[in-house]
């Protein structure tokens, strides 16, 4: 079977259209659900479609969640803050509390929720949907101090703020350093995303300027296409130094912003960017679903946690490669869970798993690239089906690639009126 575009975006959710199941049983049940980004603000939503009679609460702390997908074009200089941030009014209006504060613990036994004010939240399923926290000082001399002089801006929020600070204050002829880390993180193509959009903003308004990528790594998702549109639009502006010529970052020193390698290479920066280790967000551990890597290993037909019993995890903060770490999985899963979760409390089968992902990144203005995957549940783990999906052809025209950029768009207009509701 040819899997295109339209076919695999139109399967997001496609595990959602079974017989209507979920009406009746569940009145007096109630769903907690932590966390108001990707995949939190979408099971919340899909479980009050679902079953409307049905508690459902959101614990986000932020009055306006700011999406990592999108967040570098700001950096880029072609998107203003207030077009990536999203607010919960529309989640409001379909039945969904809101609350915006920080959940603190989660006693799984008794099935409680207790938040930042120290009210408790008594559920019958939670969902959560934490994100990534950052490993501090698993990069050596990389601590929360340390990210206010080097940000990693892999949190959308005052960081990615204060990056384009950095960025703007910068002198032309200086040099952005980014250092890469290996592991499983958030965003494979995030990294990449970002050098894009920084050259273009140098190239606009600081063309001397120079970019270096240490990367931990001697490979990287879409490398082919990001390289070619680098050499087109940037020529050598842009140097990408792999693990095997010694792109491995050991040590950081933020106040003299500067990086050393694996071979004792220091290297200096004008402007340092650091993606550092990653994990779970931390109310998981709290939650006792996190294993040994840090992550959550998750049953992939429901989303629920492998370990505890009740609890359903979504998003960046699971084990469920192949699939990747994006906003689009996180979309997918959160409406698997959701269905999950809707057949369970009706005392039926949930509907069988099925998962899409396609990941836009923009290299130009007119340039995008795009990645592409369908998955299925299969013996709890996640399987990519073979022969779906694919990457952006690397012998397309011009046309093609600005027809990717305009395709970006749409899907980020598309995915987050599904989530939160049209701005």
């Amino acid at each position: 079977m040819t899997f295109t575009r339209r076919t695999v975006l139109g399967g997001i959710g496609a595990s959602l259209m079974a017989p209507a199941l979920v009406r009746a049983q569940a009145a007096s049940a109630h769903v907690v659900v932590v966390g108001g980004g990707f995949g939190g603000a979408t099971a919340a939503r899909y479980l009050r479609r679902l079953n409307p009679d049905l508690r459902v609460t959101l614990v986000e702390p932020a009055q306006r969640f700011v999406t990592c997908p999108f967040s570098n074009l700001y950096l880029g200089g072609l998107r203003t803050w207030d077009s990536i941030g999203h607010g919960f009014d529309d989640l409001r209006a379909q039945g969904v509390e809101v609350i915006h504060t920080t959940a603190q613990d989660v006693d799984s036994a008794a099935r409680r929720v207790t938040l930042a004010d120290g009210a408790v939240l008594d559920y019958d399923r939670l969902i959560l949907s934490p994100g990534i926290d950052i490993r501090w000082n698993a990069l050596d001399g990389y601590d929360e101090a340390a990210a206010e002089l080097a940000p990693h801006a892999w949190k959308a929020g005052p960081q990615t703020q204060l990056l384009k600070a950095r960025l703007e204050a910068m002198e032309d002829g200086g040099t952005f350093v980014m250092s890469i880390t290996d592991g499983a993180f958030r965003c494979p193509p995030g990294p990449y995303e970002r050098a894009s959009m920084v050259a273009h903003y140098l190239k606009t308004n600081k063309p001397a300027s120079k970019i270096l990528l240490l990367d931990s790594k001697d490979s990287f998702s879409k490398q082919g296409l990001f390289q070619q549109g680098w050499d087109a639009l940037y020529g050598d502006m842009i140097e990408w130094v792999p693990l095997s010529d010694d792109g491995q970052v050991l040590r950081v020193d933020a106040a003299a912003r500067q990086v050393e390698t694996a071979f004792g290479t220091v290297h200096r920066a004008d402007v340092l960017n650091v993606v550092p280790p990653q994990k779970a967000g931390w109310i998981a551990d709290r939650a006792g679903v996190t294993d040994a890597t840090g992550w959550v290993p998750v049953r992939a037909g429901r989303f629920e946690s492998a370990q505890v019993p009740g609890i359903y995890v979504v998003g960046d903060a699971t084990i469920a490669a192949p699939m990747p770490k994006s906003g689009f999985c996180a979309n997918a899963q959160a409406k698997v869970a959701a269905a999950a979760i809707s057949a369970e409390l009706a005392g039926q089968e949930p509907p069988t798993a099925s998962f899409a992902n396609t990941c836009y990144s923009l290299i130009g203005p007119d340039w995008g690239i795009s990645v592409a995957g369908v998955y299925a549940a299969q013996d709890d783990a996640v399987v990519e089906i073979e022969g779906a999906g694919g990457v952006s052809p690397i012998e397309a025209d011009a046309e093609f690639r600005k027809a990717e950029a305009v395709y970006g768009a749409g899907w980020y207009e598309a995915i987050t009126t599904d989530i939160w509701g049209a701005a």
